[in-house]
């Protein structure tokens, strides 16, 4: 007896100190002054795996903000966003690590290779399983900017705190490190926190961690917090407002959302109803106290028409406040709560707090429509997008990734999707999954299986697989297909009806299974615009027939409620007594797609050249807010200067693949005719064929394309220009190659044209650098030479030393037969690429320039340009020019002040403002393309 009851104790400390818990102590003094925390921290890490290590790795994020090479940096690099490059030294943040000791002994630590804000701690001997050890650490964070990512030092003085302080990383067999790249949380086991801080005196502070006190002495304020079993400690210190506490049942939440003038009682009902509903899906929440913060907030909003101004309120009152508050609180509660791993398997987060948005909506807002009230105003009712539900937008943004080519798994880490993909199209593709499964196994399994799910995993480290296996667990119906094709791959759904044979009482439908998976459709018979029979079809290989009853069914339809997120829904539908599968409908302006129409849309359209002046005119198309294989455009308009019909029409269908370096291929024709002088009109037609090749890492930049085309150019002649060819063909053949971020941009352009007076080759490589110091160094170099012509008399076909003649009419000239005047003074940055009209401004053997720029200070720059021409029978001749550069917005609208050239100082030359040239832009699709790059 007496050897069991030691064996029993044995086993009891042994099992206590295996589940004890890591607890972090923390005494922090604040220095308004530095903006720098002062942080004496004791770490008590227990070893909970089932091996010994020697080493703890912790999170050590403020230290992410050290200068322009750290993991966070290169992000923001990577996605255009020059804050953090141009921002001042003290506009950054760092840790300064002074001492780590265990009991009294310094312990060696070092920053692993890649990791900047990672500390690795080597400890004297081996920790076992079950051991504890307690780690002091004396440290000092210098806190930046909240400019950066929304948390930091605000600029009125006010602290943002998250990832401020040191927290160990999760060890389970192998260490999860995970450096900040301001895409989520971090990965870190719970802790019991205790918080001491010295701050100034008019700081007041807001945490989901329980108040233990709050008083002055002296001239400081001393605030101690602290927590059980939490993963943050997000804290704000204010000075100009203080967060608003409101009770919602047993709990307390802490929150600056705005709450656009709604009445006390409003909102006390609003978020009561949030908290039980997630209760009701979920469970009961394991803190008493949740801080919601705009910060939070703008992090992960709410995308859509609920950010309009103020003054635009489509939506009616408590509406926003209500889904603002939802969003923010449901993804505060599973972050709090479900320890899942937010690089690896984010999308069951995702797929939890989507889903329950859509049910949250569809209970208590079921009629609310995407675009709101707006979808009353006469006009924009007849659009289907007033026909959308607030619930149709998930699958709508998702689609708009997957028609592009560009989604991504589900289950890929986070850090390698495309910002649209982390923000947007991922997890509403997660949540769009959950409805997928739960109409087809029916909800309660999924919701079910969802509660269980978070119950069981409250504050417990939980995967993908046990999340696979509880919804397994709760029905009988193979689930395979959810994982393995829909969460695991990018391929894409798309089914379609191939045949239908109908008899008296039946109907005969073959399925068409349009791509490689093992997911099931809903099959639909309609009358009268109701549906009148629902099944699903599973198991379909290539293509499967069934028989379902006829029961006067007008159409037969696949995924006709639209739950399914399918490629294509153009071709779900059959007629049984009806004439036509699908309607064709016309609309002004552009709409989102309606699957049970052909929609063909007008709108009008306008451009601008010297010649045809402002020409308007419609445009008639095919193409909806999302991208489609084959699409047409015909655009005729009036020049109001040129008294004529001109325009554009052309047609493509377009070819994707996935998980291949060759993404799209795209043929086409193309044609326009406009004026290229007064009176005098081209013709141009253009059979295409290109070849996109994008990496399969999506995040790298890099893009190729090979592209062949053959280009008609019918011309009226100009009796001004003797011995002039008005008509022509040319074969061309481009190989483009780019790799652009921010503070790198590689491009080359290899270009061969074959006609039948001449050939001719030319290569251009440009390269931009954007150093650390904010100096910009720009490089061009072009180089052409004809490998034969038989053009004589003529410079039409030459390369131009400043300003092509463009005989592909490729560019946009708004003057391009110009040889004086304003519109002359318009610059292509293309072949020779100079700015000052030197001579001889063509060659008609070869050419090699050299553009170089630099930026003396912020947008304004100093250039220089420097080549070789030459031409047939005469010698080569070295040409040069140099001036100033202001870039307003670079590449799009820029102004050139040359100063001096082979003409001499040409800024005290005569008709000075001549000289000047200019790039503007006014297309706007290429306009928005600058703002668009960083999400795709």
């Amino acid at each position: 007896m007496r050897n069991f009851l030691l064996l029993f104790l044995c086993c009891v400390v042994k099992m206590t100190s295996v589940v004890a818990q890591h607890r972090i102590s923390i005494d922090a003094k604040i220095d308004k002054e530095e903006n720098t925390i002062h942080i004496q921290q004791e770490v008590s890490y227990v070893n909970t795996s089932k091996e010994a290590i020697r080493e703890i790795y912790f999170n050590d994020w403020a230290n992410a903000f050290k200068d322009k090479s750290t993991p966070l940096a290169r992000r923001f690099e990577e996605e255009y966003v020059r804050k953090f490059h141009f921002s001042k030294s003290e506009e950054k943040g760092y840790t300064t690590i002074k001492k780590v000791k265990l009991d009294g002994d310094s312990l060696m630590w070092i920053r692993p290779q890649n990791h900047p804000d990672i500390l690795r701690v080597l400890l004297n001997e081996k920790l076992e399983p079950g051991e504890t050890v307690a780690l002091q650490f004396d440290y000092a964070v210098k806190l930046p900017s909240d400019k950066f990512t929304r948390f930091g030092v605000g600029d009125e003085g006010d602290y943002k705190l998250k990832f401020w302080y040191l927290t160990p990383a999760i060890f389970n067999g192998e260490w999860k490190i995970y450096s900040h790249k301001d895409i989520g949380e971090q990965y870190t086991p719970p802790s019991d926190i205790e918080i001491h801080l010295n701050t100034p005196t008019e700081f007041t502070p807001s945490s989901s961690l329980n108040i233990e006190a709050n008083y002055i002495e002296g001239n400081r304020r001393y605030i101690s917090l602290s927590g059980k079993n939490r993963v943050e400690s997000e804290l704000l210190l204010t000075q100009t407002y203080e967060l608003e506490t409101l009770p919602v049942g047993r709990h307390q939440l802490v929150s600056n959302l705005d709450d656009d003038g709604l009445q006390p009682e409003i909102k006390d009902l609003i978020l009561i109803r949030i908290f039980d509903f997630l209760e009701e899906r979920l469970g009961t929440y394991p803190h008493q106290k949740l801080l919601i913060t705009k910060e939070d907030y703008l992090k992960n909003p709410v995308y859509g028409l609920n950010q309009l101004p103020d003054f635009i309120r489509p939506f009616p009152d408590g509406f926003n406040y209500d889904i603002q508050q939802l969003k923010t609180i449901t993804n505060n509660f599973l972050s709090n709560s479900l320890l899942l791993n937010p690089r690896e398997d984010q999308w069951i987060h995702d797929a939890i707090a989507i889903s329950i948005m859509m049910n949250y909506v569809d209970r208590y807002y079921p009629k609310m429509k995407l675009i709101g009230s707006l979808s009353n105003i006469i006009g924009i009712r007849w659009f289907h997008a007033a026909d959308l539900e607030f619930n149709d937008q998930y699958p709508l943004l998702y689609m708009n990734m997957a028609r592009m080519n560009i989604d991504q798994p589900l289950n890929e880490s986070k850090d390698s999707l495309l910002k649209f993909n982390v923000n947007i199209a991922n997890p509403y593709k997660a949540g769009i999954g959950v409805k997928y499964l739960e109409d087809y196994l029916g909800s309660e399994a999924v919701r079910n299986s969802i509660a269980e799910f978070y119950s069981e995993n409250k504050l417990k480290l939980s995967n993908a697989e046990e999340f696979a296996a509880k919804l397994r667990k709760n029905t009988d119906k193979n689930i395979d297909w959810f994982f393995e094709d829909y969460v695991n791959t990018r391929k894409k759904i798309d089914f379609k009806i191939s045949k239908l044979k109908k008899s008296k009482d039946s109907l005969q439908v073959t399925i068409k299974n349009r791509r490689d998976n093992k997911m099931p459709v809903s099959l639909y018979g309609i009358k009268d615009d109701q549906i009148i029979y629902k099944t699903w079809v599973d198991s379909i290989d290539n293509e499967k027939t069934v028989t379902i009853p006829r029961n006067d069914a007008e159409r037969i339809a696949l995924n006709y409620e639209q739950i399914i997120p399918e490629f294509n829904q153009r071709n779900n539908y059959k007629g049984v007594s009806k004439l036509f599968n699908k309607p064709i409908q016309f609309r002004l302006l552009e709409d989102v797609e309606d699957p049970e129409y052909t929609q063909i849309f007008f709108m009008p359209e306008f451009e601008y050249n010297l010649y045809d002046g402002i020409a308007i005119g419609p445009k008639v198309y095919n193409t909806t807010f999302l991208s489609r294989n084959f699409s047409f455009k015909l655009s005729p308009k009036y020049g109001f200067n040129s008294n004529t019909v001109v325009g554009s029409a052309g047609l493509d269908y377009t070819w994707q693949y996935l998980n291949k370096d060759l993404s799209t291929i795209r043929m086409g024709i193309s044609g326009n005719r406009f004026s290229y002088g007064y009176d005098l009109y081209y013709r141009r037609y253009t059979p295409y064929l290109s070849f996109y090749f994008r990496p399969q890492n999506l995040r790298d930049n890099e893009r190729q394309t090979l592209s062949i085309r053959n280009v008609n150019v019918y011309r009226d002649d100009n009796p001004v220009i003797e011995n002039e060819t008005p008509n022509y063909n040319v074969f061309n053949v481009r190989y483009a190659f780019s790799n652009s971020y921010l503070v790198d941009r590689t491009s080359a352009l290899l270009d061969y044209q074959l006609a039948e007076n001449f050939s001719k080759v030319s290569l251009t490589l440009q390269y931009r650098k954007l150093f650390k110091n904010n100096r910009q160094l720009n490089l061009r170099f072009f180089g052409g030479a004809f490998i034969y012509s038989d053009v004589k008399d003529s410079d039409y076909f030459s390369f131009a030393l400043d300003r092509p003649t463009d005989y592909l009419f490729d560019y946009n000239y708004y003057g391009r037969s110009e040889g004086s005047g304003l519109f002359s003074q318009q610059i292509i940055m293309a072949e020779g690429g100079f700015k000052s009209q030197v001579m001889p401004e063509y060659a008609n053997q070869w050419i090699t320039t050299v553009n170089a720029s630099t930026n003396i200070w912020k947008w304004i720059f100093a250039y220089g340009d420097a080549g070789v021409v030459k031409n047939r029978v005469e010698n080569s001749e070295f040409l040069y020019d140099s001036g100033v550069r202001v870039a307003l917005v670079e590449d799009y609208f820029e102004l050139f002040f040359p100063v001096y050239s082979n003409l001499g100082w040409e800024v005290a030359q005569p008709n000075y403002d001549q000289k000047i040239r200019f790039i503007v832009s006014l297309d706007i699709n290429t306009l928005i393309r600058l703002f668009t790059r960083r999400w795709y």
